[in-house]
């Protein structure tokens, strides 16, 4: 199955209304928010998506309900990645049940694995799902990296199709888009939404970035303003990526990115700013610096 995944994907934030409510509404708004900024296709239960703080439950209704709503628009990516095999498997059947088009898995997190383990587990792992896998490399949350070495074994098997980079090395990502010699037809995305034009120079193939869930249209230009090699356009919009960065900067935990992304989509009027425990949302004088980086830097937001 040859998806074209080319271009900029939005790893979704989750609209929750309550602990274990979607705010249904609020999701509506946003895909069609990003839809309409052009996007590639859509990754739901991602990092940025919470995915391990939902319940199952939760994951199975987001599941359904954005693949109706996307209606084979753009593909719609699943992440799977769970502490429990099983679990990842039953997610990826529902996910094709659902009509998705791939599933996304990085390593199993908590305890981590060594390269063989890691090796032994995707090849087992690969022969009970139902759709095909997007290898998700998260050394800073996993613990491990995807080693180069173990991607080239992993080319292999034909129903993986693809990476998702999200370790900031842009040596290792060379290194990964290499693998193109072994598979052509293999899309190398980088996660660190400042690095998009090192990544399409470097011979990437766009970007799974969270500030897409704001500003599609931003991402979305730059890369085709990469693509197309029109540099002032790609350093006009590059630049806005940058500024961008000042709302990742409110706060001190490791939440802070998620927080300000539901934060400003809130503030526009897209979702509810509700994260799964133990986080809390930004409270006012956090969203009123998200609202003053917003108001200087992207009027184009129309805050109310």
């Amino acid at each position: 199955m040859n998806l074209d995944l080319r271009g900029v994907t939005p790893p979704l934030i989750t609209p929750l209304k309550s602990r274990d409510e979607i705010d249904h509404p609020g999701l509506e708004r946003l895909l069609e928010h990003v839809l309409k900024g052009g996007v590639s296709s859509v990754f739901i239960l991602g990092s940025t998506g919470e995915a391990p703080s939902l319940s199952y439950r939760l994951r199975r209704e987001l599941i359904t309900t954005t693949c109706k709503q996307v209606a084979h628009r753009v593909p719609v990516l699943v992440g799977i990645t769970d502490t429990a095999y099983v679990e990842s498997v039953s997610l990826a059947q529902t996910a094709a049940d659902a009509g998705a088009d791939a599933v996304v898995l990085s390593a199993p997190y908590y305890f981590p694995a060594g390269q063989t383990e890691l090796i032994q587990y995707i090849q087992d792992i690969n022969t009970e799902l139902p759709l095909p896998l997007i290898l998700y490399n998260m050394p800073s949350l996993t613990k491990i990296w995807f080693e180069i070495d173990t991607l080239k074994e992993l080319a292999e098997l034909e129903n993986i199709i693809g990476l998702k980079d999200s370790g900031g090395d842009l040596d290792y990502y060379e290194q990964a888009v290499g693998l193109k010699s072994i598979r052509p037809d293999w899309p190398i995305l980088i996660g660190p939404e400042t690095k998009l034009p090192d990544a399409v120079r470097l011979g990437g193939d766009g970007g799974v970035n969270g500030g897409a869930n704001v500003l599609p249209d931003i991402f979305v230009g730059c890369y085709q303003a990469c693509i197309a090699g029109d540099e002032p356009k790609r350093d006009e919009l590059h630049g806005r990526i940058i500024a961008f960065q000042e709302l990742y900067e409110i706060g001190k935990y490791e939440s802070r990115r998620i927080k300000a992304t539901k934060s400003a989509l809130s503030l526009m009027g897209i979702c509810e700013d509700h994260l799964a425990e133990p986080f809390n949302h930004f409270f006012e004088p956090e969203r009123n610096r998200v609202r003053a980086i917003l108001e200087k830097h992207f009027p184009e937001c129309h805050l109310p």
